[in-house]
């Protein structure tokens, strides 16, 4: 079992920036860690991932330049750091964890098994 915990939402304005954070414990073995949003009515949406083994990072097209992943797989914890907002990147924002291998850094849903609650990030215009 992996439990994930997001934090660092809020509402912020266009142009601003913002950190998420997602603490993990549980199963220490984690071979990738990712972001995603989903706004209401619509489907979740693959934001960032990283592969916490083997290395590799994925961007959706939407945030790409604009936010940044990382990890501290020492705290066990995952980064999200959001630059340049906007009001389309307002959304409920869920940590994932995958705990098999994995060939590249996945980016759909089917590709984590765990989920946080999620953190909200709304940006006003």
């Amino acid at each position: 079992q992996v439990q994930l915990v997001e934090s660092g939402g809020g509402l912020v304005q266009v142009g601003d920036s913002l950190s998420l954070s997602c603490a993990a414990s549980g199963r220490p073995v984690r071979y990738a860690m990712g972001w995603f949003r989903q706004q209401p009515g619509k489907e979740r949406e693959f934001v960032a991932a990283i592969r916490t083994i083997g290395g590799g990072t994925s961007y959706g097209d939407s945030v790409r330049g604009r936010f940044t992943i990382s990890s501290d797989n020492g705290k066990n914890l995952l980064y999200l750091q959001m630059n340049t907002l906007k009001p389309e990147d307002t959304a409920m924002y869920y940590c994932a964890a995958r705990t098999y291998n994995s060939l590249r850094v996945p980016e759909t849903t089917s590709g984590y098994n765990y989920w946080g609650q999620g953190t909200q990030v709304t940006v006003s215009s």
